[in-house]
């Protein structure tokens, strides 16, 4: 198991990534759970809702089978639109019939959104090693309506060592947004080869 997760990390190009997550997809939720130990409920929900009304219209970026949707969804968000780089993983989170609407986009690439269209976007567990790129962030920004919030994990290892801790700092020097919080650390994965942590960002657009 911990071989398909370097499997789908050692992708060399954004086709073999999608094609590396359609053949996981119909597997992918029970692999997390009961291999990796991955939590019912991670603490994105609860930092959403602290900022994000529930009439808001909600990106869910890299939106997998839906894990996120489905959490957002449980606690009354029903806006929610969902994009993915694999389509067998958007046929997974159409089956929940959660999401208003849903997408196979790249993250790094332009969104084939109209500017300023969503209240909020979340990305939980999108961005790590060989996935999307911190240049994503210039488009959910535009996406994003001023005052709205994005919300996304990232492995405090990764933040350190990639180029996203720059990219984040650069964009709040250039004013496109703010840090509204940051939240604890926490245990993603508890039963695999070694304890993964994770840390929730929130930032507030400015324009």
């Amino acid at each position: 198991m911990n071989n398909k997760v370097q499997w789908v990390y050692n992708s060399q190009n954004n086709q073999e990534l999608a094609q590396r997550y359609n053949q996981w997809a119909q597997d992918y939720e029970q692999d997390l759970t009961e291999t990796f130990g991955r939590p019912k409920r991670e603490p994105i929900v609860d930092l959403t809702l602290k900022y994000v009304p529930k009439t808001a219209r909600i990106l869910d970026a890299g939106a997998g089978t839906g894990t996120m949707g489905q959490w957002l969804h449980e606690e009354g968000y029903h806006n929610l639109v969902g994009i993915d780089i694999s389509e067998g993983m958007l046929a997974e989170a159409q089956k929940k019939n959660i999401y208003t609407e849903l997408r196979p986009m790249v993250l790094g690439e332009p969104l084939d959104f109209p500017t300023a269209t969503f209240d909020a976007v979340t990305a939980c567990g999108v961005f790590t090693y060989g996935h999307a790129p911190s240049s994503s962030f210039d488009e959910l920004i535009r996406v994003t309506k001023p005052e709205g919030y994005i919300l996304f994990t990232l492995r405090p290892d990764f933040y350190e060592s990639s180029d996203f801790k720059h990219k984040m700092a650069d964009l709040e020097a250039q004013n496109k947004w703010q840090l509204a919080e940051l939240g604890d650390k926490y245990k993603a994965e508890d039963k695999g080869q070694f304890t993964l942590y994770l840390q929730t960002w929130v930032y507030r657009v400015i324009n």
